[in-house]
């Protein structure tokens, strides 16, 4: 019973029925289709040009190119995998740890291309108003995005084909089987009872703790701590990171599934937690350093809009501010302290940023979750935050970090062998868009 309560509330990220009927019955809505459609592209362009305009202002301008294709190509090659098996892998029955077979090269779809979607099967089916074309798109933009985000922590020295092999493996091996643990009624967090909304664990937690892996296996840049690694151009960041605010209303109150009262909260929160992390980021930075700065200014927005992704469904204006303020600290302790304390080069602060902020995102969405938000006629009283649910949070977040770790290293070490990870030291001193891509910015 408990599960299937669960479904009713939650998957792919918190896929809701609401108002959904019986299976005989049941018929797209065209309102909340419209509204998934929209927000899929706008998840797509968070990627291209969101994350490469971010992350591309950040590189010297000697990387400039070779940071933006990096985004650019994790969307093609994301896209084919997600097409031929990730999707299956993540969203296939299976069972409790992986999806199976039966969407591989996304075969099945035709017989019901024109029904609504239903996840799962038996008790555990969690019935949707868009057809599957449409949800199975929307996932493979969070899949995009979360290889994507893993490129910022081994920024200006990682081959573009280890790179390129590495998110192959990863996305499908990793990203697909944790999706799987998280949005599938079938999975062992889904059953266990852990909140993710929009993609805390699955996503930011994810991408962060591959992020530091990579960056620690591969070693310092050249120069690190010495040579002036100032951002060469922040306005292309600034750019960046305006497409990711705006199309994190897409990410997050899309997760709702549908164009209702739910999704017009996530929305609300979303704006409210980055606004506050925008401001705490800045008040931390002019208290230490004597000045805000931009850099701080849209850090801190990302930041914000981290935290709040796994809560953006479970919590009421208030805690949202909360956990932006919260997110706001710590990514500045994430992408300056820790940094040092750790000794490790996050080239563009994905761990201190997305990996940082989404654990404590997940861990407040245990605190502060409010009933009625996910209140269902299965659950009249929804989920709502205290101490069981945030030792719920905590174990799904200690899984998620140590499967992802252990996993990301030996993905890593096999990508060495075949490949080799690194460009020579005389290579990343001449710069990655000669070296890799023969291109030069002008």
């Amino acid at each position: 019973m408990r599960m299937l309560a669960r479904a009713a509330l939650l998957a792919l990220p918190a896929l809701v029925a609401a108002g959904a009927a019986s299976a005989q019955d049941a018929k797209i809505d065209t309102g909340d289709t419209a509204w998934l459609l929209t927000s899929t592209a706008l998840v797509l362009m968070m990627t291209v040009p969101g994350v490469a305009l971010f992350y591309a202002g950040m590189v010297r301008k000697k990387n400039v190119l070779a940071t933006m294709m990096q985004s650019f190509a994790a969307c093609a090659l994301v896209a084919v995998l997600w097409m031929v098996l990730g999707y299956s892998l993540a969203f296939g029955e299976g069972n409790a740890y992986i999806g199976d077979l039966s969407r591989l090269l996304m075969r099945g779809m035709a017989e019901n291309w024109d029904k609504p979607f239903t996840l799962g099967s038996g008790d555990a089916a969690v019935a949707t108003t868009i057809p599957e074309s449409v949800f199975a798109m929307f996932q493979m933009t969070f899949a995009i995005i979360t290889a994507a985000l893993i490129t910022g922590a081994v920024a200006d020295r990682m081959k573009f084909s280890a790179l390129m092999l590495f998110l192959a493996l990863w996305t499908l091996l990793v990203y697909s089987p944790v999706a799987h643990w998280v949005w599938h009624p079938n999975g062992w967090i889904f059953a266990l009872g852990a909140l993710d909304f929009a993609g805390g664990t699955v996503v930011h937690i994810n991408a962060g703790v591959a992020g530091l892996v990579a960056a620690i296996v591969l070693g310092k840049r050249v120069g690190y701590g010495s040579d002036n690694m100032a951002p060469h151009n922040l306005a292309f960041a600034v750019i960046g990171a305006s497409l990711l605010w705006v199309g994190w209303f897409g990410f997050n109150a899309g997760s709702a599934v549908g164009a209702g009262a739910r999704a017009g909260m996530a929305m609300l929160v979303t704006q409210i937690a980055a606004a506050g992390a925008v401001l705490a980021w800045l008040l931390a930075e002019w208290a230490t350093k004597g000045k805000p700065s931009v850099l701080g200014a849209i850090s801190g927005a990302v930041a914000g809009l981290v935290a709040i992704t796994p809560a953006a469904g479970f919590v009421l204006p208030g805690s949202a501010l909360i956990i932006g303020v919260v997110a706001g600290l710590a990514g500045f302790w994430g992408a300056t302290a820790l940094k040092h304390w750790c000794g490790y080069d996050d080239s563009l602060d994905a761990f201190g940023v997305h990996g940082v902020c989404g654990i404590v995102g997940a861990l407040l969405t245990g605190v502060f979750a409010y009933g009625a938000l996910s209140a269902t006629t299965a659950t009249p009283a929804g989920y709502s935050g205290g101490l069981d649910q945030f030792l719920i949070q905590v174990y799904a977040v200690a899984a998620t970090f140590v499967f992802t770790a252990v996993a990301t290293f030996i993905l890593l070490k096999v990508v060495d062998v075949i490949v080799g990870l690194r460009v020579t030291e005389e290579e990343e001193r001449e710069g990655l868009d000669v070296v890799l891509h023969g291109e030069r910015l002008g």
